[in-house]
């Protein structure tokens, strides 16, 4: 699977950057086509369920995903949150870390993905992709 790393500072708190990056139906905004409905009830923790339904008129594919690690940022130290994807079409995972600065936050998104039964030349490919999507989600969410 093809890694995708972003990296982002941020003036806002690291406490900020994490409400935003963390309110998974916001992500919506910034990816075409896709809405993200939550499955389970708040508040995020390990176990929290969400979907990612990106298509147009019946076409499109679900990408469910489950919280399977979840530490927020508290007294200086670095939040991290790893998502693994459960679907038929996405594969793989992604880690978000906040780690608090300074003059705000740095913030670092790594993601594995892979489309199921693409093939191992289209790695690259994807990888491209998802660093332009990612970066834009990403920059999107810490917009003020």
């Amino acid at each position: 699977m093809p890694l995708v790393r972003i990296e982002r500072r941020t003036r806002m708190s690291a406490e900020e950057a994490w409400r935003r990056l963390t309110d998974w139906e916001r992500h919506a905004r910034h990816v075409p086509f896709t809405r993200i409905t939550v499955l389970t009830t708040p508040p995020t923790r390990v176990g929290t369920r969400f979907t990612a339904r990106t298509g147009v008129g019946g076409a499109g594919f679900d990408d469910p995903m489950e919280v399977v690690r979840w530490e927020p940022p508290s007294a200086g130290r670095p939040g991290r949150c790893r998502v693994e994807k459960r679907g038929r079409v996405v594969l793989g995972w992604a880690e978000t870390e906040v780690s608090p600065e300074a003059d705000g936050a740095l913030v670092v998104w790594s993601e594995e993905v892979r489309l199921r039964g693409a093939p191992r030349p289209l790695d690259a490919p994807t990888a491209w992709v998802g660093r332009l999507l990612f970066g834009r989600v990403v920059s999107g969410l810490l917009d003020r």
